[in-house]
């Protein structure tokens, strides 16, 4: 009975260590706008639409099959409130995030069937608001570096994108949906007059707002000033 007691206690603390010594260190991976990839614990400032892994990296797991909860939240703009959106269940676990706000994923690891958890981990994704703005004029094939494509000169959060350049005839010219495209200043391969173009760009930012951008762009080819291009306002 006693050596049966002590089997008892040495399992019983065995068991204790063993589960003691299991944990997660969940990171997320994703790929920015620039193609540049990062394995990281949080995104502070990222814009949208961008996909994102999020990997648990369970470790000391020994002969337990734990099972993953991912709970995603996203604050709702009252005092501390969040709501939850949906639950995730794969030890690895992918989400596009196509609205901009601040985002807590909590994950939840469960070790056995009887509901033994390791305390809760949380990764935190904060998507900026939209915007997007255009230079008013550029000088492509000027002999320099500066200015050959017209295109935006600042933007972020776009989930949609589409823009035109039309001539004084309502001709379109070329058209791109890339933000980070742009027009050289061609139009079938051959270089267009120096003048006056229009731009008609439509948006939607991550944060819901709609852009409907028109506005003249001028073409300086032959404009130099102080010796460098001009044509950036």
């Amino acid at each position: 009975m006693k050596k049966n007691l002590i089997w008892l206690i040495a399992a019983f603390i065995l068991t204790a260590l063993n589960v003691g010594a299991q944990k997660v260190s969940p990171t997320l991976t994703y790929i920015d706008k620039d193609g540049n990839p990062h394995d990281t614990l949080c995104i502070e400032d990222g814009q949208a639409p961008v996909d994102v892994t999020f990997h648990a990296n369970p470790s000391d797991m020994g002969d337990l099959t734990p099972s993953y909860e991912w709970h995603f939240y996203k604050k709702d703009g009252t005092e501390g409130g969040n709501k939850e959106l949906f639950v995730r269940y794969e030890e690895e676990t992918q989400y596009t995030f196509t609205e901009s706000g601040s985002y807590t994923i909590i994950l939840k690891t469960i070790l056995d069937s009887e509901g033994t958890q390791l305390d809760d981990e949380t990764i935190t994704v904060f998507i900026a608001d939209s915007y997007l703005e255009f230079p008013n004029a550029f000088s492509p094939n000027n002999g320099d570096e500066f200015n050959n494509i017209f295109k935006a000169k600042r933007h972020k959060s776009l989930v949609s994108f589409h823009a035109y350049i039309i001539n004084r005839w309502g001709q379109k010219l070329y058209d791109w949906t890339d933000p980070d495209g742009g027009w050289d200043g061609k139009y079938k391969g051959k270089d267009v007059k120096d003048g006056v173009y229009f731009l008609l760009c439509k948006a939607r930012g991550a944060d819901g707002k709609e852009y409907n951008i028109r506005k003249d762009v001028n073409l300086l080819r032959k404009f130099v000033e102080g010796g460098r291009t001009g044509g950036t306002n």
